[in-house]
């Protein structure tokens, strides 16, 4: 059993699971590589000059791992509540959470399908977005969206932020308490 499922592993999705795992939370990205970044060129992302799409992606997965998170390259097909949380199939498997974030940019039908609220997008070419409320939650238990899918503008630099914002919010329900995560300079 996992503490966080993260689906997507994009600007929103790996920046929650460095955020989910850094926190020392067991944590499992699940990514089908067909994410829009992977065909973006990037130059208005604070503290980079310029990076290609593919690069950017790459290296928010290796932060996220560095901290333990485990990414499995697999296509999500399903999302269903069970007694002890949630469960989720993909490409034959079965994995098992408490919580789960959706970071599956343009797509919401996986959200649709495990009952999810969706509403019309409001970005350009986005039609269909989770609908969450100010914390990142959905109207189902444990069932959580962040970036582009829960509504928030389409530029990677927001959809980092905002895959932090509702793994920081996930994280201080799990803990009872506001988690926060501020390092410090090294001497």
């Amino acid at each position: 059993m996992y503490d966080i499922i993260i689906v997507g592993a994009g600007p929103s999705g790996a920046s929650a699971a460095l955020f989910s795992a850094k926190a020392g939370k067991k944590v499992l990205v699940l990514d089908n590589d067909k994410g829009v970044t992977k065909r973006a060129w990037v130059e208005n992302h604070y503290g980079v000059m310029e990076v290609a799409g593919p690069d950017l992606v790459e290296t928010g997965k290796k932060q996220a791992v560095k901290f333990g998170a485990e990414i499995v390259n697999a296509t999500v097909e399903a999302i269903e509540k069970t007694d002890a949380g949630l469960s989720i199939q993909a490409d034959g498997q079965s994995y098992e959470a408490k919580h789960i974030i959706l970071a599956t940019g343009f797509m919401a039908d996986l959200a649709e399908k495990a009952g999810v609220k969706t509403k019309p997008g409001t970005e350009p070419r986005v039609k269909t977005i989770v609908d969450v409320d100010a914390f990142g939650k959905s109207n189902v238990e444990g069932i959580w969206a962040a970036g582009t899918t829960a509504g928030v503008s389409v530029h990677t630099i927001i959809t980092a932020g905002d895959g932090a914002r509702v793994a920081v919010n996930v994280l201080s329900e799990i803990n009872g308490e506001r988690y926060v995560d501020h390092d410090m300079l090294k001497a």
